[in-house]
């Protein structure tokens, strides 16, 4: 008995720092899950349940309330083979929330007067020059544009380097010459034209970094961010040799199966290569924040901080961040990071000095938006809140077997209906299945975000098409099979 009461403690092994007076409400973030979409009478989940249904082995999370970390807390294991329990101080691949801190490392560079944001970035890059083309229409990109997403560049993200592969120099990279894996980093379209999300900027920004400072990249972030900031558990180097491999999690699939290697290196360290927690990221939030409002200066000063809270030649790409404003007017600034076997999120607002991060070992993502939800309603954190209550009808067995089959979604792409039990499921090539849950007869949503699948009978009751409203669009998919 005396073991049957140990185990379920030892599922949510954490070490946390909160004070006593927190301790209800932590209780109440806890069992107060919900997804985007809640059904009508559904009763919250817990951290616990969620994190099984999802087959995430660990989660850690930091919540931040007037300008200071109120407490953090780890849930389940870094490593689930040796049952490493997930602490305060285990890292994560921060995946694309690196972009942040390297728009810090950048803007510092700029404020000690050692580049021009908007001057053309061939003039800082020695070791390579961007080979502009006609895409980019005559036009030359700067050091904002690349922060900013706004320099029409090539190479979205990074799927990094199994450990004991070659890897391959930042030229290398920016050439998509072997050994790297990913293509070359080039125009796609002039700079300035839209927001185009480019972690391949983001790189060439690293190499200015390096060829500014003759510096290796995480060596400068280290001494002129991380330390300042007091991240003194974080690290951009990779491999992260310089710091003890019981902190760092294993990344793991979204089944629940651990990484080749327990996680990629990632050279491109800009873009996707910060080892770091929540709770040294709540530092760099509640740094942030204080420094836009002039309160503090420990690496940028507040014409800075609000510079690179400012989006530029956009509408919410700024200098390493995104920002969102609500309808109340309350905002965020903030990054999701996605490296695989791992995913997290920070939001910080500029209007009460409130945020929080979480972050997952897993490919599974799902669970973030459930966490913030939770912690925005027992905290009032304006805004972070998205969840939407619908109802369910009932729908026969009949019914659902007429809506089997194939849709064209595209060339050589379909998205794949099938029933199993009194459910039927979409799946879209490479991507996990979803429940599509009955709102009418012919109407069908999916729990992990908000979208409506539609299916179209035609003069004779034949089911023939299916309309997916998503973001505002729509798009018709035929039946082929």
């Amino acid at each position: 008995m005396k073991q049957l009461l140990v185990l379920p403690v030892l599922l949510l092994i954490q070490l946390t720092t909160y004070a006593q007076t927190d301790k209800e409400k932590i209780l109440l973030v806890e069992k107060s899950l919900v997804g985007t979409i809640q059904l009508e009478g559904e009763t919250p989940w817990t951290i616990a349940e969620r994190m099984t249904h999802y087959k995430i082995p660990g989660l850690s999370i930091a919540v931040i309330q007037n300008h200071r970390l109120i407490w953090a807390k780890g849930y389940g294991y870094a490593n689930d083979s040796l049952k490493t329990p997930v602490t305060t101080q285990t890292l994560f691949q921060a995946a694309s929330v690196s972009k942040s801190l390297n728009g810090v490392g950048v803007l510092k560079l700029a404020q000690d007067k050692k580049l021009d944001l908007y001057k053309d970035i061939n003039t800082y890059l020695t070791s390579w020059q961007f080979p502009y083309d006609s895409l980019a229409k005559g036009k030359k990109i700067n050091t904002a544009n690349l922060l900013s997403h706004t320099a029409g560049l090539t190479v979205h993200g990074f799927e990094g380097y199994t450990p004991g592969t070659p890897l391959p120099t930042i030229v290398q990279i920016l050439d998509g010459v072997k050994p790297a894996n990913s293509a070359p980093v080039r125009s796609m379209f002039e700079p300035g034209l839209r927001l185009e999300y480019s972690g391949g900027g983001i790189t060439i920004s690293q190499l200015i970094v390096m060829d500014v400072t003759h510096m290796p990249y995480a060596d400068y972030m280290k001494k002129a961010v991380l330390q300042p900031l007091g991240m003194t558990g974080s690290t951009f180097s990779q491999p992260p040799a310089d710091v003890k491999p019981a902190l760092l999690a294993t990344g793991h699939s979204g089944d629940g199966k651990p990484m080749e290697g327990n996680y990629h290196i990632h050279p491109e360290e800009a873009a996707a290569g910060l080892w770091t927690n929540p709770t040294d990221l709540a530092k760099f939030i509640i740094e942030t924040q204080l420094a836009y409002e002039g309160k503090s200066s420990k690496v940028l000063n507040q014409a800075s901080a609000q510079l690179e809270l400012t989006p530029y030649q956009n509408k919410q790409g700024a200098l390493g961040v995104f920002i969102d404003i609500y309808p109340d007017s309350t905002t965020y600034f903030g990054h999701g990071g996605a490296n695989i076997g791992f995913r997290c999120q920070y939001f910080g607002s500029l209007n009460d000095g409130n945020g929080i991060v979480v972050m997952v070992n897993s490919d599974n993502g799902n669970i973030l938006q459930e966490v913030i939800n939770s912690v925005a309603k027992v905290y009032g954190f304006k805004g972070l809140y998205h969840s939407t209550v619908k109802k369910t009808v009932a729908v026969t067995d009949t019914v659902l077997q007429t809506y089997v089959g194939d849709y064209q979604l595209g060339p050589n792409m379909a998205l794949s209906v099938y029933k199993e039990g009194k459910s039927i499921y979409a799946q879209a090539p490479g991507e996990p299945a979803l429940e599509l849950i009955p709102e009418t007869q012919t109407k069908f949503f999916p729990r992990e975000f908000p979208a409506l699948i539609e299916f179209k009978k035609d003069d004779t009751g034949k089911v023939n098409a299916i309309i997916i409203s998503h973001n505002g669009q729509q798009q018709e998919a035929k039946k082929i099979r």
